[in-house]
């Protein structure tokens, strides 16, 4: 178990700093010296192909993985073993694809879950904050009902207001948000109202945002910087700005879809590499 973790409140130092992170399972290579700082408020977009290692960064972010090599610091705290055999992790916040609420508890007890068990606060101040929460989402009043009584999308505002609340024991005045994927599978306006929801979120809780994404959208309405991940090393970084009108090949093709460029399926690059 580590250590007591001392509260991070430096607004200038890197919430997420990868040093020279390599990831191996076996002989496969998944991520290769990867160099990343992420400041407190800031909004980071990874994007890249399918298995380029994407979701595999926002495991080791969430704690559920480890680098094999090199060093991951969050919060200015190197991160030597899984967020489960810690006993005070860093204050980080997955919203997956799907909405993950609790079907037995109430929409109160699921966006205050992390309060109650904590046990610090009173009943009163916790639907205060749970009330704030649901507010900022739209969902203001519907603290009694359960999630079987949501539609799909209520839910999924439900787990971004969870994601908004407050963990006092944390002892951090910046805690990551991280974003698996939000938007796939939505139509465009409910994409929207997803990713207005991702800026609330973070800005509601004081927050910095890591969201993996392939919808152009959701890349350009929610994040401020994008890094581009390709084979299991980062290819390019930059701005929102920069990453529209870039001329760099791999932002290219990824931009525009298009077949031509450096990133092919492994089995196309290895039959074109045996063609004499």
């Amino acid at each position: 178990m580590t250590k007591s973790r001392a509260a991070f409140n430096h607004s200038h130092l890197p919430v997420v700093e990868l040093r020279g992170v390599s990831l191996n399972r076996g002989s496969r290579r998944i991520l290769s010296d990867l160099h990343l700082q992420l400041m407190p408020g800031e909004r980071l977009a990874i994007v890249g192909p399918s298995g380029a290692g994407k979701t595999t960064i926002l495991r080791m972010l969430a704690g559920l993985e480890l680098p094999t090599a090199g060093e991951l610091l969050l919060f200015g705290e190197p991160q030597r073993y899984l967020r489960l055999d810690q006993s005070h992790p860093p204050d980080v916040r997955l919203v997956s694809q799907s909405p993950a609420l609790l079907a037995s508890l109430s929409v109160l007890q699921n966006v205050g879950f992390l309060l109650y068990r904590d046990g610090r606060l009173g009943e009163a101040e916790i639907k205060r904050r749970v009330a704030r929460c649901l507010e900022a989402v739209g969902l203001a009043g519907t603290e009694e009902m359960m999630p079987a009584e949501l539609s799909g999308g209520m839910q999924k505002r439900v787990s971004f207001a969870r994601a908004m609340v407050d963990d006092p024991g944390a002892g951090q005045d910046f805690p990551l948000l991280l974003f698996d994927e939000p938007t796939a599978g939505l139509d465009p306006v409910a994409s929207t109202r997803i990713e207005d929801l991702m800026v609330t979120t973070t800005r509601v809780a004081n927050g910095t945002s890591v969201v993996v994404s392939h919808v152009l959208s959701t890349i350009e309405r929610a994040a401020e910087r994008v890094v581009l991940l390709y084979e299991a090393e980062l290819r390019w970084q930059g701005s929102v700005e920069e990453f529209r009108c870039c001329t760099d090949p791999y932002v290219v093709q990824f931009r525009t879809g298009s077949l031509s460029g450096p990133m092919q399926p492994k089995e196309l690059y290895s039959a074109n590499a045996s063609k004499p």
